[in-house]
């Protein structure tokens, strides 16, 4: 079976490439490992049906492109909320200090109904057929005018042009390279630091703002406590409600029932007992296998994002790496993704089908 292009991967930058790549009347097949289409976005709705993001949320007026693919999509953005009196916790026997975030003329903002907005967007651009889930690519052979990938089902496909839209270190331990890529490379793969590996999210759902009634931000900091950083979550319409955040690095150990009970404990203590009338919790520990490998070393953040051989093409300019940590700016970030998609969009040639 011949494809023309082949994007391993469907997160962000895989589906910001297909849809440009589409643009250009040129088809692309999308190959997701997971379930699930969004890397490193993932929204989930709560009992009252309120978007919770458990991946990436925020982006600023810095993301220039980020802004121009959601107005092309047609998709809305809204400012985080931040008014009121925020919470700085240094010790756990101590009050927590209270500070005020002034008005910002470079606000963070999200995606109206959830960042999986855009996601779904760029997915309903493309046809169904040419996505395929649960798909896992194991190998990529050059056979001189063609690729031929290997997948987990035991299939071949063959290909003109492979791009790589997974972790760096994804690349290095669970595809097999023939011939091998260029020591160089394979020697940089496993050092690049994977964003968001080993991050702990956590949401928390409410019937009500009952922090905004009482003239709190929403928006936490502690040193001390299990949920390390947190901030309003309430949706553009401001009809539903919330909290986001991160728990720290040792929450790993723990349970998800632990880490909730946790969660509960230092909120109450902090906003008082309404914290306990949640109508929902749920975490997501982002070290599964579909973002880092089974070796995952710790790295400082962004080490080796948009590395000079990652902008290189290889098995005779047939493989292309793409996706956030090979941006040569915002490396980590939704809008690294688009850069990188972008750049890679504009060195595929297929002159015969455009």
């Amino acid at each position: 079976m011949k494809e023309r292009i082949l994007i391993v991967g469907g997160g962000l930058s895989g589906l910001t490439l297909a849809y440009l790549l589409s643009k250009r009347n040129i088809e692309a097949k999308v190959l997701e490992a997971s379930p699930r289409l969004g890397g490193r976005i993932q929204t989930i709705k709560g009992t009252l049906e309120t978007p919770l993001e458990l991946g990436a949320t925020w982006f600023s007026d810095m993301h220039k492109n980020m802004f121009n693919l959601l107005n092309e999509l047609g998709l809305q953005k809204y400012e985080q909320f931040s008014k009121g009196k925020s919470l700085f916790q240094t010790k756990s026997f101590e009050p927590p200090q209270e500070f005020f975030v002034p008005a910002s003329q470079s606000p963070s903002y999200r995606i109206a109904d959830g960042t999986q907005a855009l996601i779904d967007a760029l997915a309903n651009q493309l046809d169904n057929e040419n996505i395929k889930l649960n798909t896992k690519v194991k190998a990529i052979t050059d056979i001189g005018n063609a690729l031929e990938v290997k997948i987990s089902k035991g299939q071949k496909i063959q290909a003109d042009k492979v791009i790589l839209c997974v972790p760096p270190q994804l690349v290095d331990s669970q595809i097999q390279f023939s011939p091998e890529l260029p020591n160089s490379v394979t020697k940089v793969l496993p050092t690049v630091h994977t964003w968001m590996a080993g991050s702990i999210k956590f949401v928390l759902e409410y019937n009500n703002p009952f922090w905004r009634n009482n003239g709190h931000s929403g928006m936490l900091f502690s040193h001390s406590g299990i949920v390390s950083e947190m901030h309003d979550h309430t949706n553009a319409k401001e009809n539903k409600f919330g909290f986001t955040g991160f728990l720290n690095g040792g929450a790993i150990s723990y349970s998800q029932e632990v880490r909730k009970e946790f969660v509960i404990r230092q909120l109450s203590e902090l906003l008082g007992n309404e914290v306990l009338n949640y109508s929902s919790y749920s975490d997501k520990v982002w070290s599964d296998k579909f973002v880092v490998s089974e070796s995952q070393t710790i790295l400082r953040p962004h080490q080796n994002n948009g590395h000079s051989l990652s902008q290189n093409s290889y098995m005779n300019d047939k493989l292309f790496f793409s996706g956030t940590e090979t941006a040569t700016e915002f490396g980590g970030y939704m809008e690294g993704a688009i850069i990188s998609a972008f750049k890679v969009n504009k060195r595929i040639k297929l002159v015969s089908k455009e």
